[in-house]
């Protein structure tokens, strides 16, 4: 038994000859491994892009409490210089 989807999609001239094209530049067999292949692409960007979001957000929450604990051991910073 088959478990895929039939599905079609319609596509103005233009647009088809973009994946016929992105079809023989990426060596792929078919126009749908082509729209496939974009979704992947698509998928890993969108998460790429979610993850530096939560980078940047937690980066902002933790910076006021890094510039104290960094202000805290601020005079060990020359400790043990004299000495040379």
């Amino acid at each position: 038994m088959n478990s895929n989807t039939k599905s079609s999609i319609t596509l103005p001239a233009a647009d088809l000859r973009r994946v016929r094209r992105l079809k023989s530049r990426l060596k792929l067999k078919s126009n749908v491994a082509v729209v496939r292949e974009g979704i992947r692409v698509l998928e890993e960007l969108s998460d790429r892009e979610t993850l530096r979001e939560e980078f940047r957000k937690a980066s902002k929450e933790t910076r006021e409490a890094l510039r104290e604990e960094l202000k805290e051991l601020d005079h060990l910073a020359g400790e043990g210089l004299d000495s040379w």
